[in-house]
């Protein structure tokens, strides 16, 4: 009955080798191999995984093969699928007339079920299932619809956080709710385990929730309307965001901002070291912060802690500090804070 994932073809391809005679082989077509070269959620867009048709009822029986470069590993999904036979059809584009003609004709879907989908699905391709386009989406929508919806959730520095499970339609994560869970967060949380646990949390949603679709309990109908008032774009992440301006931004929003950006772009802040200020500012990686509670006067001198495994502390413009706990200099490997001040040989630190 899941008749399957569709997933797009991404920048550059990877050659799809089978496994034939019981040799193995890797890959899979359409698989551009952890998402260097096209944004994920962890970059600001959508993540690399997508979604994949595989036959249904009509059983169609090919696999577009695709010349493929570059390197990756293969998902879990489409190993699965290869190994037990399920043929996977990976369009370029979900518009492509030969694919959408396939999903009609050969697969004819009951339901389809996508997650982290970055291309527009065209009214041709929602009308296929019988059921539906089912979705999950890392938020409580309506607020967050888009591409980045963790990120820009951690940012704002939204408690609780959750995920959705919807019916897709033509406008963007609009489609009525079929159920919704909110979950509590750490303060620290980071998008990099705040997102896979959410697809975890969204995965037993769904599960609880097909039944109900197939058995026409829910439908498009009678599945619950999203406010639109409601409604907060997560707007895709261009790189320059990841600067902590310090000068003119709160501890606490430069602590949520790493916590939302850490799996990408990151975040980072410019040092000068010592006391020539016609030396280049150092850039320097912000991996992981803490918000101090204390206040301390302006100053633009970075120092440790009193304590000791206290980290760098940099006081912002409002006078709130920020404690930088992980950083990881320009082509130097992550190190805890302390190390990094080591380093500067007991030279003034001044951010920029």
């Amino acid at each position: 009955i899941l008749e399957g994932i569709l997933r797009p073809e991404r920048r550059r391809r990877r050659r799809r080798r089978k496994r034939r005679g019981g040799k193995e082989a890797g890959g899979l077509p359409g698989h551009a191999g952890g998402g260097r070269d096209v944004p994920p959620y962890h970059r600001g867009g959508f993540e690399e995984g997508g979604e994949r048709v595989r036959a249904g009822r009509g059983g169609h029986p090919a696999a577009e093969e695709a010349e493929e470069e570059g390197e990756g590993d293969p998902d879990p999904v489409g190993l699965a699928a290869e190994e037990l036979g399920i043929p996977v059809l990976c369009p370029e584009r979900a518009r492509d007339p030969e694919f959408l003609d396939a999903l009609e004709n050969d697969v004819r879907p009951d339901l389809c079920i996508t997650a982290a989908y970055g291309q527009y699905l065209p009214k041709r391709f929602l009308a296929a299932p019988t059921y539906g386009t089912v979705n999950i989406h890392p938020s409580l929508l309506p607020r967050w619809r888009g591409a980045s919806p963790v990120q820009r959730s951690l940012e704002a520095g939204d408690n609780p956080v959750g995920v959705s499970v919807l019916f897709t339609v033509s406008k963007m994560d609009a489609g009525p709710i079929i159920s919704q869970r909110s979950c509590e967060i750490d303060d620290d949380e980071q998008a990099t385990t705040l997102l896979p646990s959410l697809f975890d949390v969204g995965t037993d949603l769904l599960l609880e929730s097909i039944p109900d679709v197939l058995g026409g309990k829910i439908t498009m109908d009678t599945a619950a309307a999203q406010d639109e008032d409601g409604a907060v774009n997560a707007d895709m992440i261009d790189s320059s965001e990841g600067e902590l301006r310090v000068w003119r931004q709160s501890a606490a929003t430069c602590h949520d901002k790493c916590r939302g950006f850490s799996m990408w772009p990151g975040t980072y802040m410019f040092f000068r070291i010592g006391d020539d200020d016609d030396l280049e500012p150092l850039r320097v990686k912000v991996l992981r912060t803490r918000v101090v509670e204390e206040t301390a006067a302006p100053t633009d001198v970075a120092a440790l802690g009193p304590k000791k495994k206290d980290g760098l502390r940099v006081v912002c413009g409002d006078g709130s500090v920020l404690e930088l706990l992980q950083v990881q200099p320009a082509t130097k490997k992550a190190m805890d804070a302390k190390s990094f001040v080591n380093g500067m040989r007991g030279a003034k630190i001044r951010w920029v």
